[in-house]
């Protein structure tokens, strides 16, 4: 671990330019099972209480924010800090999702949601040929 300081050198400069970061941290699975489409996302560090869920005309809306407590951090001199406040969101469009009877389940830094397909209706029509 290098305890200089991080504004030493310009080091921040080249890890901006050589950033091997990833853009959006909640990566998730989506799959397809009796009938019900189930969406397993990782999104360590954060509580349940963090994260909220949200579904409005087929879009679900998953997001995660955290803020941090200054108090916690009284009597500290950091050196680089990178987990002070985070903000993440993720939507899908799931169309022919029942959104009134989606379950959600957080567990170890995975959220697991559970949505039912509504049923097909058979919109299916024969026209007679004159």
């Amino acid at each position: 671990m290098n305890l200089i300081p991080r504004d030493f050198y310009l080091d921040d400069i080249f890890d901006d330019l050589m950033s091997t970061k990833e853009v959006n941290n909640m990566k998730c699975d989506i799959y397809e099972k009796d009938n019900k489409y189930h969406i397993e996302m990782d999104i360590p560090g954060f509580e349940k209480k963090d994260i909220k869920v949200s579904s409005d005309n087929g879009y679900l809306t998953i997001s995660a924010q955290k803020e941090t407590k200054e108090d916690e951090h009284k009597g500290k001199k950091y050196i680089r800090r990178e987990r002070a406040y985070r903000k993440l969101s993720r939507t899908f469009y799931l169309g022919d999702a029942d959104e009134n009877h989606i379950d959600a389940e957080f567990s170890n830094g995975t959220l697991k949601l559970v949505i039912p397909k509504m049923a097909e209706e058979n919109h299916k029509k024969f026209i007679e040929i004159k």
